[in-house]
């Protein structure tokens, strides 16, 4: 009995990671355009690194609705640059770009 469930645990357990590993990377195409961004005041604290970067706050597809993601400040890195996520449309619909640092 003992046996059988570490089996079964383990073959949920990589059901579940396999299935992960499929989606990530895939592109979610959604026919609605998203709304127009919240408008934000934002803050910086004196505890932060002088050079952070704002990540700005982006509606993000939850597979029914879109559901907003709030900005967050990124210590900055060296040598980089952040680009800024966003939304683009072509043919298929609307998709998020989620924001990565370059070089710069």
């Amino acid at each position: 009995m003992k046996r059988a469930k570490i089996l079964l645990t383990t073959g949920l357990l990589l059901a579940m990671l396999t299935s992960v590993q499929a989606q990530h990377g895939k592109r979610v195409y959604v026919h609605i355009a998203p709304p127009k961004p919240k408008a934000v005041h934002v803050v910086k604290s004196k505890k932060m690194h002088r050079d952070a970067i704002w990540v700005a706050g982006h509606w993000k597809w939850n597979g029914k609705k879109y559901i907003w993601a709030d900005g967050r400040w990124l210590a900055p890195r060296k040598g980089m640059i952040y680009v800024p996520g966003h939304w683009e449309k072509n043919r298929q619909g609307w998709f998020y770009i989620d924001g990565h640092w370059k070089k710069a």
